[in-house]
């Protein structure tokens, strides 16, 4: 049974994954896969605010995803803190606050995060990585 997630969960897992560079690793760290983010920490915007303080969030991540449809999969899984704004309306990422990650079971986690990465690396490095794994790209 997996447990639930942490923040230490995503950088372990995004940095798990081959060809990852990190830019700014200190503070709001941006993690990239040959020179496209795939997951990063945001820092905060007038889009995503609390709507009773009307604060803006200072714990958003950006989480790309493969396609609109997997999108709106995980928008509308009532299970998953994942949301998005309007600014990100046809983006193909879901947002999530560090304060909520511990709603997603750690594996559910890993998963989304190497979908991340795979929509957003090269198709030579998927090939590669999905053949490590003995998965069918």
């Amino acid at each position: 049974m997996s447990r639930p997630a942490t923040v230490d969960d995503i950088h372990a897992t995004a940095r798990a994954m081959p060809h990852v560079s990190v830019v700014r690793p200190e503070k709001n760290p941006v993690y990239q896969v040959g020179s496209k983010s795939f997951v990063f920490f945001r820092t905060p915007r007038p889009d995503a605010v609390d709507p009773v303080t009307g604060e803006r969030y200072d714990d958003v991540v950006v989480i790309w995803v493969a396609s609109e449809g997997d999108k709106q999969a995980l928008l509308q899984d009532e299970r998953l803190p994942f949301f998005t704004t309007a600014h990100f309306d046809g983006h193909a990422s879901v947002l999530l606050r560090t304060s909520r990650v511990g709603e997603i079971e750690r594996d559910e986690l890993v998963e989304v995060i190497e979908e991340a990465w795979l929509a957003q690396a090269s198709d030579r490095r998927v090939r590669a990585w999905l053949a490590s794994r003995d998965l069918e790209p």
